[in-house]
């Protein structure tokens, strides 16, 4: 891997996140919040319905390690159902590595879902490992039960998500927020301008359809700062910052 901006030259993904710590970054009412999406060259953010075919081990090697610095990820219930998540940070030694920066074993796992429409079946229900906090409508139906401790709060008229990153923050101690999708999620959150990063793989692909990593229209064309761009047998990572 090499370094195109700032500074030129030879690098890795554990070069690259050595020193990053979203937490510091947080403000007194919300969690800072990143994203972190994949995407092919013609800005497809699927490839058969799901992510998981776009990127590269490199890819993955870089989800990964975001995922050892932040308190909770936060994805939607349509990534779930696509996606069928396990435990979110599944390797015993990562788990270790959150530890000595400070923060749980296991991120907080945040699902907005306003009918509780989920894969109950999926590994991250039935492993046992982590916590679950379920965003759903107050007049949702309850879950089953799940080996996985699942922690529901309720919101009447649907989820607010100003409100609810504000409780994530006050109530949960959450104050760096991983947000992986999907597209509607990510819209809405860059349209109520709670969102301060976005990382962004570029796959050398070329898809020709599926969504885009942003589905729904914003008030205003929201401008990104650069902070760093890496690049990878042709792949692309980005890091870009909201101005």
């Amino acid at each position: 891997m090499r370094r195109l901006l700032p500074e030129p030259g030879p690098t890795s993904v554990a070069a690259q996140l050595d020193d990053y710590r979203p937490w510091r970054d947080a403000p007194a009412h919300r969690p800072h919040l990143a994203l972190n999406f994949a995407e092919t060259a013609d800005g497809r953010a699927t490839i058969d319905g799901t992510s998981g075919k776009i990127g590269s081990a490199t890819d993955t090697a870089m989800l990964v390690g975001l995922r050892t610095r932040f308190d909770a990820i936060m994805i939607g219930a349509g990534t779930m159902r696509a996606e069928r998540y396990g435990r979110v940070v599944g390797d015993p030694a990562r788990r270790a590595e959150r530890e000595r920066l400070g923060l749980e074993p296991d991120p907080l796992m945040v699902i907005v879902s306003a009918r509780l429409d989920l894969p109950w079946d999926a590994p991250l229900f039935t492993d046992g490992g982590g916590r679950v906090l379920i965003l759903t409508d107050a007049d949702a139906d309850e879950p089953p039960a799940t080996a996985t401790p699942v922690e529901l709060v309720r919101e009447p008229g649907g989820v607010e998500l100003a409100a609810a990153l504000g409780h994530l923050r006050r109530e949960r101690g959450v104050r760096a927020l991983l947000c992986e999708g999907g597209p509607r999620l990510h819209a809405q959150l860059q349209a109520e301008g709670l969102a301060d990063e976005l990382f962004l793989t570029i796959a050398p692909k070329l898809s020709g359809t599926g969504p885009s990593i942003l589905e729904g229209a914003l008030p205003t064309v929201a401008p990104l700062e650069l902070t760093w761009l890496l690049e990878e047998d042709g792949e692309l990572f980005a890091r870009y910052r909201r101005r």
